[in-house]
């Protein structure tokens, strides 16, 4: 007999009913270090008095009316996303696979209305994610994102991550944008280099393409910028915002320059729920708190601090450990034991980790965990390596 929750999951046998700061507290009382804060989600820990001032006062006033009416905290975050961007305007959305779906047909929709209607091919790279849409999977384009599910949406070319020359070679006539993760999280953390990412701008430029970044796992501090590719000082044209901006409450955004999103003008796009009173007064909460200077500054020196630790952790234990990747608090381990024993290992010394491709294991902790904390997550994760070993 089937489940009632629809068994998509294979689910860890654990139930957390409380969260404070960078703990999750389960059923049984037990305190779990969170490193991976619900997948790069609860970028500001778990019950955060900010976020839940901000949400019990919005709460108690107004929830939801829809898009059809002027919504004040949507427009207060989305005057705040511009002036803190490159981005001339925000759509707001409920999630990092509806802000994929507006993406590609804002990229679509900006050829068509310059009477380049051929112009619908978009480029991605092996190792992607980009959700779980009919456009999220084609986009990706792996075996398993796709198998049995098409015929799938047309109008993707997949690249070989870090093949430039693949990537030139693929430009036609057709190609209205690339797409790719500054950051690759389900990937395996790979960082795509800062003059990588130079490059395709410079590429979009000469060939008139638009560029999209994927900064839904990779952006609203995770990097120790407010962005990712601002690493690279250059810009997108569209950018695919979540996880994070909403710190745990649903919530995502697309920000566009004016001359990308030129194409949508109303009836080309909706959402009922996307951007909500309710959603954009924690949204503005997360970003007075992330966006600011000092914050992303302990962001950058907590980065240096667990790096260093980690690989300490990698050295300490070569016949558990590979390396260390990635960017800010964004990080992976590369495994030589099998990733999924390494995360199960950290279940049974009340850490969090999170799976990722390439077997590795994503550390994607609050953005404000503690110095302390940092201490007591590699001690924990020694005792994960040290069990490993001693079986």
């Amino acid at each position: 007999m089937i489940p009632s929750v629809l068994p998509t999951y294979s689910r860890a046998p654990l139930s957390f009913v409380k969260g404070e700061g960078s703990w999750l507290i389960e059923e049984d009382g037990r305190r779990f270090l969170d490193l991976g804060a619900g997948i790069a989600v609860n970028a500001l820990g778990h019950a955060n008095p900010a976020l839940v001032a901000a949400l019990t006062e919005q709460a108690g006033k107004l929830w939801h009316t829809s898009n059809l009416y002027q919504i004040p905290q949507q427009q207060a975050l989305a005057d705040k996303l511009v002036a803190l961007s490159f981005a001339d305007t925000v759509f707001f959305t409920n999630s990092g696979t509806e802000s994929c779906e507006l993406a590609v047909k804002m990229a679509r929709k900006h050829f068509y209305d310059k009477d380049q209607p051929d112009r619908v091919e978009i480029i991605t790279f092996t190792g992607s994610f980009h959700g779980r849409s009919s456009a999220g999977i084609a986009a990706a384009g792996s075996e398993k994102m796709t198998k049995g599910f098409g015929p799938l949406l047309p109008g993707f070319r997949h690249v070989e991550f870090g093949d430039h020359d693949a990537l030139t070679e693929a430009i036609t006539p057709t190609t209205a944008a690339i797409l790719i993760e500054p950051v690759q999280g389900e990937g395996g953390i790979r960082t795509v280099p800062d003059q990588c990412l130079k490059g395709l701008r410079d590429v979009c430029d000469q060939h008139g393409i638009l560029l999209i970044f994927d900064e839904v796992q990779c952006g609203v501090g995770r990097t120790g910028k407010l962005f990712a590719h601002e690493w690279a000082g250059i810009t997108p044209d569209i950018m695919m915002v979540a996880k994070g901006i909403g710190g745990g409450f649903p919530l995502g955004a697309v920000l566009a320059t004016e001359n990308a999103a030129s194409g949508m003008k109303p009836g080309t796009h909706g959402s009922t729920y996307g951007g909500n009173p309710l959603g954009c007064a924690v949204g503005n909460a997360v970003i007075d708190i992330i966006a600011s200077p000092d914050f992303l500054v302990e962001v950058n020196r907590k980065a240096g601090l667990i790096r260093q630790k980690l690989e300490g952790l990698v050295a300490g234990h070569p016949d558990v450990f590979d390396s260390v990747r990635g960017s800010g608090l964004m990080l992976g381990i590369k495994c030589k034991v099998t990733n999924s024993d390494v995360v199960a290992a950290g279940y049974d010394h009340q850490v969090i980790t999170v799976p990722a491709a390439d077997n590795v294991i994503r550390l994607l902790p609050p953005l404000n965990i503690t110095d302390d904390e940092i201490t007591e997550a590699i001690s924990r994760l020694e005792q994960a390596a040290s069990s490993i070993t001693a079986n």
